[in-house]
């Protein structure tokens, strides 16, 4: 069998397919560390409206994502293979409109601020939109083999993780440039044209390198988008996984939004929202080859429930932020970032085997409506844990200032932080968990799948290998 075949992409593909991840992590990390916090801390928008505006344009893409997906699952004859022209169309707009969204004009503030980000963040998700979507379903395209699906989905959280990590660490530096750690508006300019360098880098990345690539399942595209919806409603493994996956998300969300609140408020030390993030990725770099190894041996869904419970425990430990030393929150932290790799790796190779499963039982082309549900869930479920958080802060009674002063919170706002920080997320992780006991599809059960459609899913010849990688670059 060739070593582009079924049982083995090239390096280059996979590789460079995970080098995507770098926009995806970033995108999905620093609007949801830095924007609530930018819009309540630096612009003064009170918490209620920027926690309303944070979620708002993100769940445009609820709608938005599904038809993209339609769209992408006919885009079969582009030049650069199927799928990446949308995915160039989101690299050229997206890193723009990312760099204006933090560079609102010196002097606006409340209502006129508030406007001016709605406008920005709503084009760059829908900039995000065009790229993720295309993006997400590759997998189920490039390989028939489920365990070299879940080889590329390590590549593509390993690259994840090194960009949140990146960007976590180093947006919160730059947003405080000036000096001041609680950040500036210059320092929130120049952040955020290093970040929209940086996803211009990823998404380009991942275009050039699987471009030439074809499916490895021949099908048909659905005659429209609401028949690919019918069919997505009808496969109960992906509405199990994607329930689960959006709950998650949130608490995901939660936890991001709250980073900053928690290291500023809590810790008393606006610079450890950097080392909270090193707690939580770092970790996560380290377990990532375990949950692979694990998800072989039990099984992708029982290693990520094991991924959550990790994930719940770490979460419990900062609920009770206010009673406990910073090193035993620092620790709760890193146990959050051993789980957050299973539950962000394993949930992704099972997305691909339900997309292949539908597409071994029907010999229809739906991957694209599979993929832009799911980044319209995820995409909901990040933008629902600012949302909430705002809600949270209001509730507290959290006092919004500019850049320029510093407010004393009350206590109940303090308390607010470390119940959206902590104990939501917690909460949501056991609402989760229900959900992804009951996604029955197994490794052998897909197996048998794809060798009972194997006539009609025949891999095609492997294709050149594009510019940005040699021939005979060896598989690994």
């Amino acid at each position: 069998m060739s070593p582009t075949g079924p049982a083995g992409l090239p390096a280059r593909v996979r590789i460079g397919y995970g080098l995507g991840s770098f926009a995806t992590g970033t995108f999905g990390t620093v609007p949801g560390l830095l924007l609530l916090y930018y819009l309540t801390d630096v612009l003064g928008v009170g918490a209620g409206l920027a926690g309303l505006l944070v979620f708002l344009p993100k769940a445009w893409d609820v709608l938005l994502n599904p038809w993209i997906g339609s769209l992408s699952d006919r885009s079969t004859r582009a030049r650069l293979g199927p799928r990446r022209s949308w995915m160039l169309l989101g690299a050229v707009t997206l890193p723009v409109c990312f760099a204006a969204l933090f560079a609102a004009p010196g002097g606006l503030e409340g209502g006129p601020a508030a406007a001016y980000v709605a406008v920005l963040f709503l084009l760059a998700a829908s900039g995000y939109a065009c790229f993720q979507v295309p993006y997400v379903a590759l997998p189920a395209e490039l390989t028939a083999d489920p365990d070299e699906r879940a080889r590329v989905m390590s590549w593509r959280v390993a690259f994840l993780a090194v960009a949140i990590l990146l960007s976590g660490a180093v947006a919160p530096l730059l947003a405080g440039a000036s000096g001041d750690d609680r950040g500036s508006p210059g320092g929130y300019r120049l952040m955020g044209l290093v970040i929209g360098a940086l996803l211009a880098a990823g998404m380009l990345a991942a275009v050039l390198c699987t471009a030439g690539t074809r499916s490895v399942i021949s099908t048909t595209g659905e005659p429209s988008l609401r028949a690919q919806l019918r069919a997505a409603r009808g496969n109960a493994p992906f509405g199990r996984l994607l329930g689960a996956f959006v709950v998650q998300a949130a608490a995901t969300g939660l936890m991001l939004a709250g980073t900053q609140y928690f290291a500023t408020y809590i810790l008393d030390r606006p610079g450890a929202t950097t080392l909270l993030f090193a707690c939580l990725i770092v970790p996560s770099l380290l377990a990532m080859p375990l949950w692979l190894a694990l998800g072989r041996r039990t099984g992708k869904r029982d290693a990520a429930i094991g991924a959550s419970l990790c994930f719940l425990a770490g979460a419990v430990v900062a609920a009770c932020g206010r009673a406990l030393p910073a090193p035993a929150i620092y620790a709760g932290v890193a146990v959050a970032g051993i789980g957050y790799a299973g539950m962000q790796m394993l949930p992704m190779a099972m997305l691909g085997d339900a997309i292949a499963a539908d597409a071994y039982r029907s010999g229809r082309r739906r991957a694209g409506v599979f993929t832009g549900l799911w980044t319209a869930g995820e995409t909901l479920g990040l933008a629902l844990g600012p949302g909430l958080f705002g809600l949270v802060l209001a509730l507290g009674g959290f006092a919004s200032s500019d850049a320029d002063h510093r407010v004393a919170q009350p206590d109940s706002a303090l308390t607010a932080i470390v119940v959206g920080f902590g104990a939501l997320p917690a909460l949501l992780l056991l609402l989760s968990l229900p959900l992804l006991a009951r996604y029955r599809l197994t490794e052998a059960e897909l197996t048998r799948l794809r060798d009972t459609a194997a006539p009609a899913a025949a891999p095609p010849d492997p294709p050149a290998a594009p510019p940005c990688a040699p021939r005979d670059e060896e598989s690994v």
